[in-house]
C-alpha cells in the first residue's frame, strides 16, 4: 500500500471517528447525573449576548463538553487504566490504588483549618456547655491515607501534629485516642468510611472513657446490593466492589430516629437510602443536620450530644445501649448560633467526633 493510500484512510478513519463522535454528541441526551462520580453532570448553557460577551458562556459550555462526551466513563476508565499500568503513574488526580484500596491524597497539613475547627468547637462550648455540668469529650478518625501513604510512597499530612494542634486549642475536652484500634481492614476499599462490623472495639472505648459500659450483642446482616464507594467512581478502575454488613439486635430495632430536617421519625438502618445512589446513607439516613435517637429500652437516663461528621452515622447506633437519648449534630448543615432553639443543653455527655479529612479541610464547618 503506498504512502498516498495510508494517508487517506487514516485521515478517513480519524475524520469519521470525529464526525461520528460529533454526532453522537448531538443525538444524545444529556445526562443529568453521574452515578460512578456521585455528582451532577453540567448542561448545555443558555446563550445570550451577556453570556457570549462575558465569556461565561464558553467557559459553561467547555464543562458541559466534557461532561455530556460520549463513553465518558469507558474513556475515564481507559486513562486511568494507561496511567497506572502503562505509564506508571502514582496517582492520578491525588487517586491511589494500594493493597486493594482505592484513597485520596490530603496533604499537607492545613493548620490553619485545623484551628479553625477547634476556634468552632471551643464557640459551642463557650456559649451552650459552660456551667451545664457536661463532661466533654473529643476523638479523631484517622482517613486512610494514615495506614497507606508511607508504603505506598505518597505524600500525607502529618497525624500526630494535627491532633497535637487540635487538642492545644481544645484544652477543656478529655481526648480519647482511638489510632490504635484501628487499621485498614476497618476501611471500605472503595470508599472513605470505616466499617461498621469493624468497629465494636471504637465504640466499645468511646463509651468506657465517658463511664458507660457496653456489653450488648449483634447480629450481622448484609445488604443484598455491592457498595461503590465514593472513590470507586473517581479512580475509574475496574475493581471488585465492596459490601455494607450493618448489626442489629432487639434493642436496636425498637430505637427511633427523628429528623428536625424532614420532621420525620424512623429507624436506625433507613433502607430507602440504602437502595439509592449512596448506600451508606443506611446509617442514619446519611447526612442530616440534626437528629435525634432514642432508645426505650435504655438502662439508665443518661444523654449523649454527639457532634460529627459521616463517620459517626455508623458508630453512633453501638453507643446507643448505655443512652436513653442521642443528639447528633452536624454544624457542616447548620449553625452553632442557632442550636439552643433546638437542644436543651442541661448536663448531657458531649463528644466531638471528627474525621481527619474534615480537621483538615474545615471550611464546611459553620
Amino acid at each position: 500500500m503506498s504512502s498516498r493510500i495510508k494517508n487517506i484512510v487514516t485521515v478517513s478513519v480519524m475524520a469519521a471517528l470525529i464526525f461520528g463522535l460529533f454526532i453522537f454528541c448531538i443525538v444524545k441526551p444529556a445526562d443529568a447525573f453521574s452515578e460512578s462520580e456521585r455528582r451532577e453532570l453540567a448542561q448545555l448553557p443558555e446563550v445570550s449576548a451577556e453570556s457570549v460577551f462575558s465569556g461565561r458562556f464558553m467557559k459553561n459550555f467547555e464543562s458541559y463538553a466534557l461532561d455530556q462526551f460520549p463513553l465518558r466513563d469507558g474513556f475515564r476508565t481507559l486513562r486511568a487504566l494507561s496511567g497506572r499500568y502503562l505509564f506508571a503513574q502514582g496517582d492520578i488526580n491525588g487517586i491511589y490504588l494500594c493493597d486493594g484500596h482505592i484513597s485520596k491524597l490530603d496533604y499537607p497539613l492545613n493548620a490553619d483549618s485545623v484551628t479553625h475547627a477547634a476556634e468552632r468547637f471551643g464557640y459551642i462550648c463557650e456559649k451552650y456547655l459552660d456551667g451545664t455540668g457536661s463532661k466533654v469529650y473529643l476523638s479523631v478518625i484517622p482517613d486512610k491515607n494514615y495506614f497507606l501513604a508511607e508504603q505506598s510512597g505518597h505524600p500525607s499530612c502529618d497525624y500526630g501534629e494535627l491532633v497535637r494542634l487540635l487538642r492545644e486549642n481544645t484544652e477543656n475536652m478529655q481526648y480519647i485516642d482511638i489510632f490504635d484500634l484501628l487499621d485498614i481492614s476497618d476501611y471500605y476499599r472503595t470508599d472513605t468510611h470505616w466499617r461498621q462490623e469493624k468497629i465494636t472495639d471504637v465504640a466499645e472505648r468511646l463509651a468506657g472513657e465517658m463511664g458507660v459500659t457496653l456489653g450488648g450483642e449483634y447480629e450481622t446482616q448484609t445488604l443484598g446490593r455491592p457498595f461503590y464507594g465514593v472513590y470507586y467512581g473517581q479512580a475509574a478502575l475496574p475493581l471488585e466492589p465492596d459490601e455494607i454488613v450493618y448489626l442489629t439486635n432487639d434493642l436496636l430495632s425498637g430505637c427511633t430516629v427523628y429528623s428536625h430536617e424532614s420532621d420525620s421519625t424512623g429507624g436506625i438502618y433507613d433502607m430507602e437510602r440504602a437502595a439509592g445512589k449512596d448506600p451508606y446513607e443506611l446509617f442514619l439516613s446519611g447526612p442530616r443536620s440534626l437528629l435525634v435517637l432514642e432508645n426505650p429500652a435504655a438502662q439508665t437516663q443518661r444523654e449523649l450530644i454527639v457532634f460529627r461528621d459521616s463517620f459517626a452515622s455508623s458508630l453512633v447506633p453501638l453507643l446507643a445501649e448505655g443512652y436513653s437519648k442521642i443528639t447528633l449534630v452536624d454544624i457542616r448543615y447548620i449553625s452553632p448560633m442557632v442550636l439552643g432553639n433546638f437542644i436543651d443543653f442541661h448536663g448531657q455527655d458531649v463528644l466531638f467526633l471528627y474525621s481527619t479529612l474534615v480537621l483538615n479541610n474545615s471550611e464546611t464547618i459553620k
